[in-house]
């Protein structure tokens, strides 16, 4: 297929960034079923991404799987080169690339400068530069921009403290770009608990993802985890509809924020 033909073939585009595993994997399948062109963005994934993109082809689309990290702008600058080079055109980012270093809270002070800088150099910064690069294109097409953030940033909780402070900022920066961005473009962001995905098992191991996860459905309101799908659900949701939302940072935690499950008033009898 052509440069000429893919510009020409009418379809939206959009860019995944972290899209050959989890919830990135998910939207990206997701987007080529309601139409997109897709850029599979991956930094080590090659194998999954390829299998992603033979999935979106699968659905009718074009889709391209792109190597870069976000952490390095000149890697974002090329995946918005190459989105408007191949489509002509850019109608969705979804900032989904994201990494941690899994913890205990009680060894908060045992994390290096470096430790910060790797994980803010990705989740923040990357966030950063993706905007910065795609804004253009954006604006042109009247486009979203969805952040997939955390919980860690709305609650304080998390894997890290640099991963508590990078969700912090991306959530921060999606109330920011929704208003330096509008009226051209919406900017919003998802918080998702815990997902049931192999992040969280490749960080803490199977047997440690099973005890967090039972902690997890026992405490939370909803009782349940978010798949990957789930988290593609509200993130398509934001980017394809919701035409008239933008700012919000929606929480996907099963009712986390909430706090702990039941009546916390005294029936009557048990007065």
């Amino acid at each position: 297929m052509s440069n000429e033909s893919r510009t020409a073939s009418g379809r939206k585009a959009a860019i995944v960034t972290g899209g050959g595993t989890g919830v990135g994997a998910a939207t990206a399948i997701g987007l080529a079923d309601r139409g997109f062109d897709v850029m599979i963005n991956y930094s080590r994934s090659d194998k999954e991404a390829r299998e992603v993109e033979a999935a979106c082809r699968a659905k009718g689309v074009d889709a391209i799987a792109v190597q870069g990290s976000v952490a390095e702008d000149a890697d974002c600058k090329r995946l918005a080169q190459t989105a408007a080079e191949r489509w002509g055109r850019l109608d969705v980012l979804i900032n989904n690339a994201g990494i941690t270093t899994f913890i205990g809270s009680d060894n908060w002070d045992a994390l290096t400068a470096d430790d910060f800088q790797r994980i803010i150099g990705v989740n923040t910064v990357g966030t950063f530069q993706m905007v910065r690069a795609c804004a253009p294109l954006l604006k042109k097409q009247g486009g979203a921009i969805v952040n997939v953030s955390s919980i860690a940033g709305a609650l304080g909780i998390g894997s890290s403290i640099p991963y508590v402070a990078s969700k912090g900022a991306m959530n921060s920066m999606t109330l920011f770009f929704a208003r330096s961005l509008a009226p051209h473009v919406r900017v919003n962001a998802v918080c998702p608990g815990l997902i049931t995905s192999r992040w969280f098992i490749d960080g803490i191991g199977q047997q440690g993802f099973e005890k967090i996860k039972a902690g997890y459905e026992k405490s939370t309101p909803l009782q349940t985890a978010c798949s990957p799908e789930d988290v593609a659900d509200a993130v398509l949701w934001l980017a394809v509809g919701a035409r008239t939302t933008t700012g919000e940072l929606i929480l996907l935690d099963s009712g986390t924020h909430l706090g702990r499950t039941g009546n916390t008033v005294p029936t009557k009898e048990a007065r």
